[in-house]
């Protein structure tokens, strides 16, 4: 910003954005950051005269003049530059990481967004059901899981398959969004009890629709392509534990990402054809209030101000969410938790007492296996809601000290 004779400022520099018209509205952001908003078209117009330099107070005037309309540009900038969206000391730099893998890029994988390689998909999809269809015995069931009498050996080859499907799931992700230009983070995550490999692709909300769907479908397209692979090959060449494995693996993962009250690929599907912007964040907000209301406190509905059409799909997701969320936790504290706990106390009794040393190192592997899982869980949680919780208890200790 620049300052007139020491006066409030006047003049900004913006970031290099991007734009998408979305119905009445636009969305504005950095195709390399996460943060986007949703404008009216006063303030697509107001970012456009600001970004040729026109002055803030000047910048009002016109948009009176042009529309009738008094924008409050001053407070709309101190909005911007919290975005990252200013090109100023002090504002954010870098709203997002580095992206991975730096030196894939647009030319590389651009091939991925061709309609020929989707129709190639849908074909060895489509051949992967006929095959389960009419030879039954291709299908797996989940004794082929326990492929091996060795606890370790069955656990390693699952952790081996499930990474390794995991790996090519987060980068057709990463690899339609970076033929469209968005750089993209994969990063490990949290959903609910789920420990969760994410492709973080926000710059995806400024392509067109085609590619967005394409990027939220590309990861289930690979688990549905493994899939189909793998049970062609077995009517072809008969069963065998790495093909049953396989094919598992990839139709639970695809299983789960139709548990949409958690941010799945399904989720980011069913958001953007629904117009919702932030359905799980908005959802969130409509069942606060709701629980205030029942409280008897008062609380305004974070709602109200939306079309129509979008409040009926938020409430429809909101109960989802309730219902969703109350199963999937009550499943972890009845079974995952019991069972863990399980786990962990027969290796603890096992180290205590080995039968052999085979048996002490099936014990070690499972501990080792179990507490890493979990310490990755809790670190990504914390990176997710630590400041959250930071923010709470110095409010909390503020309020104690008062």
């Amino acid at each position: 910003m620049t300052q007139d004779s020491g006066e409030a400022t006047t003049e900004v520099r913006l970031r290099d954005l991007a734009f998408r018209r979305d119905g009445s509205q636009w969305i504005v952001g950095r195709p390399d950051g996460d943060e986007f908003i949703a404008v009216p078209y006063e303030g697509m117009r107001a970012i456009r005269l600001l970004s040729a330099g026109v002055t803030i107070e000047e910048t009002e005037r016109r948009l009176r003049a042009e529309t009738g309309v008094h924008l409050d540009v001053r407070d709309f900038v101190r909005v911007l530059g919290e975005l990252g969206f200013l090109d100023e000391p002090g504002s954010p730099a870098t709203p997002a990481g580095p992206p991975t893998f730096p030196w894939l890029r647009p030319e590389h994988v651009r091939w991925t967004l061709h309609p020929l390689v989707h129709l190639l998909v849908a074909i060895l999809v489509a051949a992967g059901i006929a095959a389960a269809v009419v030879r039954r015995d291709t299908l797996p069931g989940w004794r082929d899981l326990l492929w091996n009498a060795h606890g370790t050996l069955v656990l390693a080859s699952q952790i081996a398959v499930g990474w390794t499907l995991i790996f090519l799931h987060e980068m057709a992700h990463l690899s339609t969004a970076r033929a469209a230009g968005v750089p993209g983070r994969i990063r490990l995550g949290t959903r609910l009890q789920f420990l969760a490999v994410q492709t973080v692709v926000s710059g995806v909300w400024l392509a067109e629709r085609r590619v967005r769907l394409t990027v939220y479908l590309a990861g289930m397209a690979v688990d549905a392509t493994a899939c189909s692979a793998a049970l062609l090959l077995t009517a072809a060449v008969g069963r065998h534990p790495a093909l049953s494995l396989v094919a598992l693996t990839s139709l639970t993962m695809l299983a789960t990402q139709f548990l949409v009250f958690m941010r799945t690929d399904v989720y980011f599907l069913l958001q953007d054809l629904s117009g919702c912007r932030n359905m799980y964040g908005d959802s969130s907000a409509y069942i606060r209030h709701l629980a205030l209301r029942l409280l008897r406190r008062p609380s305004s509905d974070p709602l109200a101000g939306l079309p129509r059409r979008e409040r009926r799909s938020l409430r429809a997701y909101a109960a989802l969410l309730v219902v969703g969320t109350t199963v999937c936790l009550g499943v972890a504290f009845a079974v995952t938790v019991p069972a863990t706990l399980t786990l962990l106390c027969r290796a603890v009794r096992t180290l205590a007492a080995p039968a052999n040393a085979l048996a002490a190192l099936d014990a070690v592997a499972v501990l080792l296996s179990v507490v890493a899982f979990q310490a990755l869980w809790a670190r990504a949680w914390w990176r997710r809601h630590g400041p959250r919780v930071r923010r709470a208890l110095r409010r909390r200790a503020g309020q104690d000290l008062a």
